[in-house]
């Protein structure tokens, strides 16, 4: 992924063009750890009071994660004290389509060798849809290697000064080959989860430097590199893993990473109108080509591409992250370009940061921010990594803090539970409807296709806030500490 840190706040929150992280030498070795216990989240509890809306709670201080709270919440004609939240569920937006992480090749690995019986146990915990499980519902995994593999490859390596333009060489388990298992093993707890795929680099041959790091693609290698795409698709496919959406790059302007390709805006509308969009008609695939895949300081690059008429029928919308730039911009290119979709496909979280912090800047930027600002979906970036934040390739990085650290145990982190506050409530194919601004109370609001109400609300005070929910002209009067978060549900 990237590199150059960048501190954005005393209370150890980064933002950054690339992540960082030193080389660690070996880090292609693999060990084989003893079978982790998973222990799931205590659900235990005094016998539950009457309520017409459920709270699940997690405070900045750990005292509570994702803990279903036995208290009282009723709907009454008079508001409490305190600011007022108002949902509208008649005032709707864009439909989600999930929330979720990203599946790396070292995530696939580290799930993979798992004793079968813990593995099974902790799949149904991220995937299942019962009251024990979070409910992930989208996946980002890669179109070969990422940083987050144990080493850098393609579907299509070759010798030095060789070239393969018939990809006859294709292998879809050249590396990472954990990640089609997983995967199928993920598809047989939720078969309608929704999986985007991106690659960091082209094949090596294929590029100005003829590396995996760096360099660009060369022109006279546009349709083999379509070709490749249609490939992996239809390989996929055979193993009963239908790839939802592609994104031709990640992060297309970013050189400092192993793998890395850069794709300039020309490039990628280049690419797909006359290579990637043709193709995937010409052999009948429906995968959906979102573009761009980076921050969100240059929303002119998607823009460059959406103006390009020629492209435009072959484009569903744009992709973003957020280690650069105001959250505000997918909306900026929303409001130009309504027709496109929106997503937000990458945010990690760091070995070096802090649980507080990183959960009220996430839920603030990522789940409730990219959602307001027109996102389907939001995804933080590794799924799982092992105590020493490996594996990673050389030059990849270092400090990458997978939602679950897999060792000798399972140890779930930070960002397992941004996502589940979301992903647990928010069904794919719920509606985003209108809530109101209150007092630092950064808030969200969705309707299911059940006919259930969500409103997720993160607590941006530094102290306790007592506050109203207002739905249909009648209040309930609830409160969060300074920094914590709450999921609603009526």
């Amino acid at each position: 992924m990237k590199k150059q840190l960048i501190r954005i706040s005393v209370l150890c929150v980064w933002m950054f063009i690339g992540y960082s992280g030193t080389v660690v030498t070996g880090c292609g070795k693999k060990s084989s750890p003893q079978p982790p216990p998973v222990t799931p989240p205590d659900t235990s509890g005094k016998t539950a009071v009457a309520t017409q809306v459920s709270f699940w709670l997690t405070n900045g201080d750990q005292s509570a994660l994702l803990a279903k709270q036995n208290v009282a919440l009723n709907f009454g004609g008079v508001p409490g004290t305190g600011p007022s939240i108002t949902v509208d569920s008649t005032t709707q937006y864009q439909s989600i389509d999930g929330f979720g992480f990203c599946l790396t090749g070292g995530s696939a690995d580290l799930i993979y060798r798992m004793d079968p019986t813990t593995r099974t146990s902790l799949l149904h915990e991220l995937f299942g849809s019962d009251s024990n499980s979070i409910g992930i519902s989208y996946l980002r995994v890669t179109i070969g290697a990422s940083d987050l593999s144990s080493s850098a490859y393609s579907y299509d390596d070759v010798g030095n000064g060789q070239t393969d333009t018939t990809l006859s060489n294709f292998n879809l388990l050249a590396g990472d080959v954990n990640v089609v298992p997983v995967l199928q093993m993920i598809l047989a707890i939720n078969p309608n989860i929704k999986i985007l795929a991106c690659p960091w680099s082209a094949p090596a041959w294929m590029k100005t430097n003829q590396s995996t790091s760096g360099g660009s693609l060369l022109p006279q290698y546009y349709q083999v590199y379509a070709n490749y795409f249609v490939k992996y698709i239809q390989a996929m496919k055979a193993q009963g893993i239908h790839i939802d959406a592609i994104t031709p790059q990640n992060e297309p302007l970013n050189a400092n990473n192993n793998p890395a390709m850069v794709v300039q805006a020309v490039t990628e509308d280049t690419l797909v109108r006359f290579y990637l969009g043709p193709t995937f008609a010409a052999n009948g695939i429906a995968t959906k080509i979102i573009v761009w895949d980076h921050n969100c300081d240059v929303p002119t690059y998607p823009e460059t591409i959406f103006e390009d008429t020629a492209t435009d029928k072959y484009v569903d919308g744009s992709a973003w992250h957020f280690y650069a730039g105001s959250i505000s911009a997918l909306s900026v290119v929303h409001n130009a370009f309504p027709g496109k979709n929106v997503y937000f496909t990458e945010f990690y979280t760091a070995s070096t940061g802090d649980f507080a912090a990183d959960l009220a800047y996430h839920l603030k930027n990522i789940i409730i921010g990219s959602t307001q600002n027109w996102s389907r979906n939001a995804l933080e970036w590794n799924l799982a990594s092992d105590p020493n934040y490996q594996p990673h390739t050389q030059g990849g990085c270092s400090t990458c803090k997978g939602a679950l650290t897999i060792g000798t145990s399972v140890t779930r982190n930070v960002s397992y539970y941004i996502i589940a506050h979301a992903s647990k409530f928010v069904l794919p194919g719920s509606v985003r409807i209108s809530s109101g601004a209150a007092n630092n109370l950064n808030n969200v609001a969705f309707l299911r296709p059940d006919g259930k109400k969500v409103l997720i609300v993160e607590n941006d005070n530094t102290g306790a806030q007592t506050f109203n929910i207002q739905f249909n002209g009648k209040w309930v009067s609830t409160s969060l500490n300074g920094g914590s978060v709450g999921t609603y549900v009526w």
